[in-house]
């Protein structure tokens, strides 16, 4: 394992790129946690969280303004997504949260994961696009039965959820479509008095990354299938200080000459429940490298943060503290994380490969 020195990539802030749009109901309690995506001209979009208040999200669409080969801004083109189905809504909640969108070249799709903030609680789903523009629901995220892991993954919320751009050979053999998610394995949030249950086999009760996956062919079939999700397996968990509390996925992985770079968050601070927003918590950004052809494998991690919260825009808004990457874009031959900060603005930082010493 590897400190932040010695890990061989590095995050440098470039600044805020998007912020709340003064008189702007929609953004009135932030905008954050974006996605990202290409049009079909080529044009780089942001696909930011937007906060009404209440905690009602929707996703938008912005333009990415991009000067001297760096992003610096954006134009709003407005709202793509909106919690307007009723799985999306609860008696006093609403949302359609942190959207993470990989474009999957074997489809010809932007493939999008979001947060439902429905009548029992957050809960993953699917959505499919080819301009980002419209957006297609396939529903919510589905997990198959396994006898194995004495535990029906249904019954819990699930957050951080991303795919692979490019298939990989599942355990079975079978070629696949990969998928990370994070299971909440405190069933009191649903039930009051049901405590945290866990799989069989699992003795960390914190919240981790787990992996599942869904047969190339059976997609290919009938897209509706990348809901049908299988093979679910624990990938990482909380291993070094700023992960105590939890850790989960950040953007999609992203293939490098080492094998799956994939970024990630580690919390520590106290969690109250989990349908409020945090004041307790500190995020801060970590990566590890995965096996290219069985991500299954952790080769490499780091020991500490590549990104914490330093920054009055990272220590102060909404949930203060917070520094949360979600997507990964090359601009101009360079590489650049856009993450969300203090649950309130947009920042991005350049994600370079260390020199091989």
């Amino acid at each position: 394992m590897r400190t932040a020195t010695t890990f061989p990539y590095t995050l440098t802030r470039m600044g805020v790129i998007m912020t709340p749009e003064p008189g702007n109901e929609l953004e009135a309690e932030g905008v954050l946690n974006p996605a990202t995506g290409h049009g079909p001209d080529g044009t780089l979009y942001l696909l930011p969280r937007l906060v009404a208040t209440g905690n009602v999200s929707r996703v938008g669409l912005a333009r990415v303004i991009i000067e001297n080969g760096v992003p610096t801004g954006v134009e709003r083109e407005g709202v793509v997504l909106a919690p307007d189905r009723g799985w999306e809504r609860g008696a006093n909640n609403a949302g359609v949260e942190d959207p993470r969108v990989t474009y999957v070249p074997r489809l010809g799709l932007h493939v999008m994961t979001y947060v439902a903030y429905g009548p029992l609680g957050p809960r993953t789903a699917v959505a499919i696009s080819d301009d980002l523009r419209e957006w297609r629901r396939l529903g919510p995220a589905l997990f198959a039965y396994d006898d194995d892991l004495d535990m029906d993954l249904n019954l819990f919320h699930n957050k951080d959820t991303v795919f692979f751009p490019e298939p990989v050979t599942a355990p079975d053999g079978v070629e696949s479509f990969a998928v990370l998610h994070r299971p909440m394995w405190d069933l009191g949030e649903t039930r009051p008095g049901e405590g945290i249950r866990v799989p069989a086999g699992v003795t960390d009760q914190r919240q981790s990354i787990w992996i599942s996956y869904i047969p190339v062919a059976e997609v290919l079939a009938d897209v509706s299938a990348l809901t049908m999700w299988r093979g679910h397996r624990f990938l990482a968990g909380p291993e070094y200080a700023f992960e105590e509390l939890k850790i989960g996925g950040g953007p999609a992985p992203l293939r490098v000459p080492e094998g799956w770079l994939l970024l990630h968050h580690g919390v520590t601070g106290v969690i109250t429940s989990a349908f409020d927003q945090q004041q307790k918590v500190n995020y801060a950004a970590g990566a590890m490298i995965l096996d290219a052809d069985d991500p299954t494998i952790v080769l490499d991690r780091t020991t500490e943060p590549l990104l914490k919260a330093e920054t009055a825009d990272e220590t102060s808004g909404i949930v203060p503290n917070v520094v949360f990457p979600t997507a990964i874009e090359e601009i101009e031959g360079q590489l650049y994380v856009f993450y969300g900060m203090a649950d309130s603005k947009i920042g991005v930082a350049r994600l370079d490969r260390r020199a091989a010493e």
